[in-house]
């Protein structure tokens, strides 16, 4: 798959498999969307987007070992902030190639993630910037930057989902 032919269609159907998979605690499957160098950010909502977790607090940041580590975790019984599971829908949209570099392409879109449990629903809006891989499996993310637009966390207190 040559990065010029990718299409914002083809991005689109990559991005709805994505929140399809996590809506549906397939987690397993989703790691499979990332490459073996990938990053997942959570920056705190008081941090510039393009701040580094080495310099400013981040909810999360998690290379891929940690990633794996983190999707282990959330499928055990023992994950007592999710289990039960939470239910989510993750709604994508307004998605947008940004830049076209080599293999990657630059991406960002905008998302609500709803989270219900124990009778209480929590809402995460932002936007995601991703580092899509062209690869020879097609699409694979590289890096994912989970930007919320909120305040704070509070109502929500915690992120135990993945965004």
């Amino acid at each position: 798959m040559a990065n010029d032919s990718v299409t914002r269609d083809a991005v689109e159907d990559f991005m709805f498999l994505e929140a399809e998979l996590l809506d549906e605690w397939r987690l397993k499957e989703w790691l499979g969307l990332f490459t073996a160098d990938a990053h997942y950010y959570v920056p705190a909502t008081d941090v510039a987007p393009d701040a580094s977790p080495d310099t400013s607090l981040f909810y999360v940041a998690d290379d891929r070992f940690r990633l794996e580590q983190r999707v282990e975790r959330l499928l055990k019984r023992t994950a007592h902030a999710e289990y039960p599971r939470s239910k989510t829908r993750h709604l994508v949209s307004n998605v947008r190639i940004r830049a076209r570099r080599g293999d990657e392409l630059d991406v960002g879109a905008a998302v609500v993630t709803y989270r219900t449990k124990g009778g209480l629903t929590e809402t995460y809006i932002g936007s995601y910037r991703y580092r899509l891989a062209v690869t020879a499996e097609g699409l694979r993310i590289r890096e994912k930057r989970c930007l919320l637009d909120m305040d704070g966390l509070r109502p929500n207190g915690r992120i135990s989902i993945i965004l």
